[in-house]
């Protein structure tokens, strides 16, 4: 029996410094970052959409798609018409059949959404050392940790310790589960120019394209929160109006009358 017991609690220690261990080297906590959507008043910063969008274009969207973004829905973050119609028509949609059964190509449309960069799923694992790139759609709300954690990847890139290798095909990032992973740095200062002279820092692409994210995962964030801080202020006077009805009624019970002595 002590034999045993030993054995148990042998076990138990070994189990306890593994997991101390594990801890130790684990992932750490996404950065703290202020981003102008969060807590319940936040809104969508427009020009930090906008930007976050070029950065999308000309760095992720050669490998990650975007299927649920409808280009009419830019009109949303401040683009005019003819800019959207613009943008919509850089790209080449696949179309049809038409009178003969023929697929065919044309400009992109309003009512278009964003085409994948890849015909299927084989060709862009085939473009990827086999990995799929995931789309981006809902990437805020599908990631534990949201847009801290986006941002956190994006600037999270580093050289591994020395006790580390890395195989072909891998990079250290401090913020990714296990630290190493498929995906190479994507973003470099000046990658992109700024319409807006904003200077294109990595730090400022990861927080313009993590608020584009967030927004395109959900773009009716700002009509949820006034939704929400209409219904709070309706069941403030509500509440307001209850007690005082409630005082009224019961204020003459509280006084002595009563309906049967009253009647006599």
């Amino acid at each position: 029996m002590k034999k045993t017991s030993s054995l148990v609690l042998g076990l138990l220690a070994a189990c306890a410094l593994a997991g101390t261990t594990f801890a130790a080297g684990g992932t750490p906590e996404p950065k703290k970052v202020d981003f102008s959507f969060d807590g319940p008043f936040g809104t969508f910063d427009r020009a930090s959409v906008q930007r976050g969008f070029q950065v999308y274009r000309e760095v992720c969207a050669s490998c990650h798609g975007a299927k649920y973004l409808a280009f009419r829905n830019l009109l949303d973050v401040g683009y005019s018409e003819d800019m959207a119609k613009a943008i919509a028509a850089e790209y080449q949609i696949t179309d049809g059949p038409d009178d003969f059964g023929d697929m065919f190509e044309r400009p992109g449309k309003l009512s278009d959404y964003q085409p994948d960069p890849f015909p299927n799923d084989n060709a862009a694992r085939a473009s990827n050392g086999g990995a799929m790139p995931p789309d981006l759609s809902v990437v805020v709300k599908a990631r534990e940790g949201g847009a801290p954690y986006i941002y956190s990847l994006l600037v999270g890139y580093d050289e591994p310790p020395v006790d580390e290798e890395l195989r072909a095909g891998q990079y250290w990032n401090t913020y990714f589960d296990g630290h190493k992973i498929a995906m190479p740095q994507p973003l470099y200062d000046d990658m992109v120019d700024y319409a807006d002279g904003t200077a294109a820092t990595v730090e400022q692409m990861s927080h313009d394209v993590t608020t584009f994210l967030a927004w395109l995962a959900e773009p009716a964030m700002e009509d949820r929160k006034k939704m929400g801080l209409g219904f709070m202020l309706f069941m403030s006077v509500f509440v307001v109006l209850l007690y005082l009805t409630n005082k009224r009624i019961w204020r003459r019970v509280k006084d002595g009358y009563s309906p049967l002595v009253d009647k006599e």
